[in-house]
């Protein structure tokens, strides 16, 4: 079994020298490049070619953010997993505009940070826990979406996705602020079967919250929200 090919980004020698030791302890994941300096870290990952590039979202020497636009530019298929400090809630709305798959705090367990990069190479998108616990970030992550499929509306519909029709359609009334209640009298079902949906929903995209599934499925083009929410 091959294992999975990750860059790091980071200005700090001894936390990239415990990234380095979390990831060889997994045997699943191989740290193949390292990078401190954020002009030099493009060139770096066009020449070792990385499955998942960890990000310090603070690089000193350039952004972040233009960084990860440019990673994924060249490359589509990297995931992107941008590594924090501090909660920052612009900084994680800006990241997943140019398409980092997760936004993670340092202070993570080497177990769980190996899982979550076992995660986004399946293209399961991320976001911490933590942070979207929150209603009102929650919020607006969603209306951050609504910007974005007002400017940019997508043209390709997915050939493929692992929801039924009617889990879409659940998602689909989510994303406009619907309450379990109010879709099963939408939908005329009962809220039970509301909720079996949404439990379904939840295990197939391996997410916890129903915020995280929204995104993931307005990432992957299944669901639009329009400007009004309409």
């Amino acid at each position: 079994m091959e294992t999975i090919r990750v860059m790091i980004i980071d200005e700090h020698p001894l936390f990239r020298a415990g990234v380095r030791w979390a990831l060889d302890q997994s045997g699943k994941c191989t740290l193949i490049a390292e990078c401190s300096d954020a002009n030099q870290a493009l060139e770096v990952a066009r020449t070792n070619t990385p499955d998942v590039v960890l990000v310090d979202a603070y690089l000193i020497t350039g952004s972040a953010l233009d960084l990860a636009r440019q990673l994924r530019h060249f490359s589509p298929q990297v995931a992107i997993i941008m590594l924090t400090e501090q909660e920052d809630e612009e900084q994680l709305f800006q990241s997943i505009k140019v398409g980092a798959a997760a936004y993670l705090m340092k202070d993570i367990e080497a177990e769980e940070l190996v899982t979550s990069i076992t995660n986004v190479t399946r293209g399961i998108f991320l976001i911490n826990d933590n942070v979207l616990s929150r209603p009102h970030v929650a919020s607006r992550v969603l209306r951050t979406f609504r910007e974005m499929a007002a400017e940019e509306e997508p043209e390709v519909t997915p050939l493929y996705t692992p929801l039924s029709t009617r889990e879409i359609e659940i998602l689909d009334y989510i994303s406009r602020g619907n309450s379990n209640k109010e879709i099963a009298k939408s939908l005329k079902i009962s809220d039970q079967t509301v909720k079996n949906h949404i439990t379904s929903i939840l295990k197939k995209l391996n997410v916890n919250d129903r915020t995280a599934a929204v995104v993931h499925a307005l990432r992957q083009g299944w669901i639009k929200i329009h400007p009004d929410g309409a």
